[in-house]
Formats: structure tokens, C-alpha cells, sequence
């Protein structure tokens, strides 16, 4: 049986209720618009509406009132967007709107109707993006084959069914072209079980392998070492949404919320569709 991936409602409600609470605001207002559905295919960031240019004066910056009263914002989380009297705030890979005065927020994705394009998408695969080419590759485990045709970033815990699932058939995705790179999100957190066991991964002489006997149930011995990556791993993954695993990272930023066969991975990357 195959894991079902949620569906994009469901994932974007998830979001609403996270940003709700970073913004410490009522949902009421946005259900609505969330259970409209995602209709639209987000096209190349490059080719999404420009935003308008940052006010050059911070003492005429109009974010300004918009982060004085968002706890925790900064200017740099405040932009334009190409509606008039609307600002887009992030936090993280979380998008929302404001009118300029910040009284009034908007939460639900924003859509070009002219050219088909939501907006708020194209930000969170650009944010995404960005935040994990910040990650060097000698901090991730890497499973690749000699000429990897795609690549995909996977948060995992060594516990979780699924991941485990995937990482079973990890010659098979190699075999297709796939290259995968793990972070560590032991779901439990901080100072359990499987957090501890991501540490002695890491811990290892020789990770990858390590990871393997892991996923398989093997009792891992490792020296203690600085294991900080763990946790960094962990704030990472809240940072861009992840509420469980295995989530997946496409090169575009895409976030595949859950399992996703080999085969059934490999025609999405090549054409898009499941």
C-alpha cells in the first residue's frame, strides 16, 4: 500500500493554520478562500509578475508599519507585490498578505488570472530553492548514481515507515536517474529516540552506510562527535513546512508531501504529471 499524498488543499490548509499562528490571527477570514482549490500550474519564477523595487528611503519605508505591529517581522520579510496597497510578509517559506497599513491580512495564495500564475507558489519554490542550495552537500547524505538525471532533496527519520520504504528502494530511484540527498527530521524531536539515532548516523565513519543499517533496524554504535547538524536539519525542515516525512524537495523547489515510488517519482520529473 502506498502512502497517499495529501492533497493540495489539505497541505495549504496545514500552511493557513501554521501561518495563522506565526502571525497570531484568526483563520476565520481565510477558510474560504483556501477551499478554493489550487487550479492553476505555477510557471518559472522568472516568468511570474516582477514585484515593483523596495522603497529606497527606509524613513518613507511603509513596511515599516506593517512590522511594527507583527511581532518577530522584519523589514527584510516585507515586500511589494504588483497589487497596489498590498504587501506580501514570509516567514520562512510561508507566504501572506497585508494591506500597507498592516491592519488587515490576507492568507491565501495570490493568482495572475491573465497568465494562469499563482504568485504565492512561485515565491515558495524560489525561498525553498534558495534555502536549500544554502546547504553544502558535505553536511547532507547523499545516494547518487554515476549521471543522476534529477535531484531531489528528501527530509527523513529513521523511524518512519515510509522513509524507510524509500530508502529500500534506493538503487531503484539511483537506477532511474534519481540522485537523493538527506537531511535529518526526526519527528519526535529534540532528545528522543530517533533524534538520538539520526546522531549516531551522523556520528558514523561512513554515514551513508550507516543511514542503511539504520533504516533496516540496526542498533548503530558511533563515537560522540558534534552532532549539531541534526539539529540544524530539524529548524530547517519547520522553516520550510515540513510536517512530516518523508517530504520531498525538487530541484524547482517543489515540496512532494509524502512517499512517491520510484517510477511513479521518475515520470513526474520528467513530465510533470503522477
Amino acid at each position: 500500500m502506498v502512502e497517499p499524498v495529501p492533497s493540495q488543499v489539505s497541505v495549504k490548509m496545514t500552511s493557513l493554520h501554521r501561518l495563522a499562528t506565526l502571525l497570531g490571527i484568526s483563520l476565520l477570514s481565510a477558510v474560504a478562500f483556501a477551499q478554493g482549490g489550487v487550479g492553476s500550474n505555477p510557471v518559472p519564477v522568472s516568468n511570474a509578475a516582477a514585484a515593483p523595487a523596495q522603497p529606497k528611503d527606509a524613513k518613507a519605508d511603509p513596511r515599516a508599519a506593517i512590522v511594527s505591529k507583527i511581532d518577530g517581522l522584519k523589514l527584510e520579510d516585507v515586500r511589494m507585490t504588483p497589487v497596489n496597497g498590498v504587501y506580501e510578509i514570509t516567514r520562512g517559506s510561508e507566504i501572506s498578505y497585508t494591506s500597507s497599513d498592516g491592519r488587515y491580512v490576507i492568507l491565501g495564495d495570490m493568482y495572475d488570472v491573465d497568465s494562469d500564475n499563482n504568485l504565492s507558489e512561485n515565491r515558495r519554490r524560489a525561498i525553498r530553492s534558495r534555502i536549500l542550495d544554502g546547504i553544502p552537500e558535505s553536511e547532507m547524505l547523499v545516494f547518487s548514481p554515476k549521471d543522476p538525471k534529477y535531484t531531489i532533496t528528501v527530509f527523513t527519520d529513521i523511524d518512519c515507515g515510509y522513509c524507510r520504504r524509500l530508502h529500500s528502494q534506493i538503487a531503484e530511484y539511483n537506477r532511474l536517474g534519481i540522485r537523493v540527498r538527506y537531511l535529518f527530521f526526526p519527528r519526535t524531536g529534540p532528545n528522543t529516540e530517533s533524534w538520538h539515532k539520526a546522531e549516531a548516523v551522523w556520528c558514523s565513519s561512513n554515514r551513508n552506510e550507516a543511514l542503511t543499517r539504520a533504516k533496516n533496524g540496526e542498533n548503530i554504535q558511533a563515537p560522540n562527535c558534534p552532532a549539531d547538524i541534526v539539529a540544524r536539519d530539524y529548524e530547517l525542515g519547520h522553516k520550510l513546512s515540513v510536517d512530516g516525512t518523508p517530504a520531498i524537495f525538487l530541484a524547482s523547489g517543489e515540496m512532494l508531501p509524502g512517499y512517491a515510488p520510484p517510477t511513479t517519482l521518475a515520470k513526474y520529473l520528467k513530465t510533470g504529471k503522477m
